[in-house]
């Protein structure tokens, strides 16, 4: 809207400023990071007075965890509140690819709710049936990637390798939108520990800020080797919106947590990312910068694959992080040391740009 406002005007004197992807992303950083951190103790006072009892805890789950009762969930509101007011101040309002993301993160945010709400109200960890889930998840995904794919190209690009390596055409919207899926679910299926999501979500939004502004600058695109995506920059504002709303939610999330993100949040941060990675072409590049998700999701995959087949099980329980603390690690040795592995990820999947 500022832009706009801006533009109008003809950008005159400071509103020069507006012309320029940095500064506009550096405002939706500290406009989220502001807006959480005001919003945050009322909202949590809120839930906490709806909610009651808060989020059901697992019985069969780790024993540290029955402490948590009581601590309330669909923390992700907040979130998503911030990243909304923040985005609708700095973004290009005719920008296509920034309202195909928001599609996704306010849609798979309503299915998270919907989720959460379920498990609140019937105090039950099973929430929304998975079909239902997956049925609305991969309608909106098909609909965000068709609307991205008709402004832009459906090349396949990977990782080490110049230029595309295959035009898959029309397949490409199937494609995108399992990746948004799919990375919508790895996220959520990460959110099990006291801040264990937030900043690996972060760090992988700031690699993909940098991802975002360099496919959508010509020159930077060609001499990297990597697609050039007309307008894909703007999805920098998005990224920095999601990293000062995620700084804001990880006040109230660091160990012991006062609120719970949710699904509310998980899946609408995870779509949000997977919409940035298919816009920009950079799909298996976010499996390496959001690896840690990937190894959470592929543990379930796992267990359950295993167990189905032999009665047996690959890990003590899964998600893997569960596993550790079976192990004997505290949660917040878990928790520091996959962010680790997190920062690792992000920067090897980063290496990629150049190495072509």
């Amino acid at each position: 809207m500022l832009y706009w406002i801006a533009e109008q005007l003809g950008f005159p004197g400071v509103l020069n400023l507006l012309r320029y992807l940095t500064f506009r992303t550096g405002g939706a950083v500290a406009t989220a990071l502001v807006i959480g951190l005001i919003i945050g103790p009322k909202f949590i006072g809120w839930l906490r007075v709806r909610q009651g009892k808060g989020q059901p805890i697992r019985s069969d789950g780790p024993q540290t965890h029955l402490a948590k009762v009581g601590t309330p969930t669909m923390g992700g509101l907040m979130i998503l509140t911030a990243v909304g007011i923040s985005l609708l101040l700095w973004m290009d309002l005719r920008n296509v690819y920034v309202w195909a993301c928001v599609l996704v993160t306010g849609g798979f945010g309503l299915i998270g709710f919907l989720d959460d709400y379920d498990k609140v109200k019937k105090r039950s960890a099973k929430g929304v049936s998975a079909k239902a889930r997956l049925l609305a998840e991969f309608t909106i995904a098909g609909l965000a990637t068709a609307l991205i794919v008709s402004h832009s190209d459906t090349d396949l690009y990977l990782p080490f390798v110049n230029g595309p390596v295959a035009d898959i055409g029309w397949f490409y919207i199937v494609f995108g939108a399992f990746v948004i899926v799919a990375f919508g679910n790895a996220v959520n299926l990460t959110d099990g520990l006291d801040g264990l999501a937030t900043m690996p979500v972060i760090i992988s939004c700031i690699a993909f800020m940098m991802i975002a502004y360099l496919v959508g600058n010509a020159k930077y695109a060609a001499y990297l080797g990597i697609p050039y995506v007309a307008g894909a920059g703007d999805l920098t504002i998005l990224c920095g919106a999601v990293v000062g709303a995620g700084l804001a939610f990880l006040w109230f999330n660091a160990p012991p947590a006062a609120v719970f993100m949710g699904d509310t949040g998980s899946l609408a941060l995870g779509g949000a990312l997977g919409t940035v990675a298919v816009t920009t072409h950079h799909e298996f590049v976010l499996a390496i910068i959001g690896g840690l998700f990937v190894v959470e999701a592929m543990s379930v995959v796992i267990q359950v694959f295993w167990f189905k087949r032999t009665g047996r099980r690959v890990f003590r329980m899964a998600p893997i992080h569960h596993h550790f603390e079976q192990l004997g690690w505290s949660e917040p040795t878990v928790v520091i040391r996959f962010w680790i592995v997190a920062f690792v990820l992000a920067l090897a999947g980063l290496s990629t740009l150049k190495l072509r």
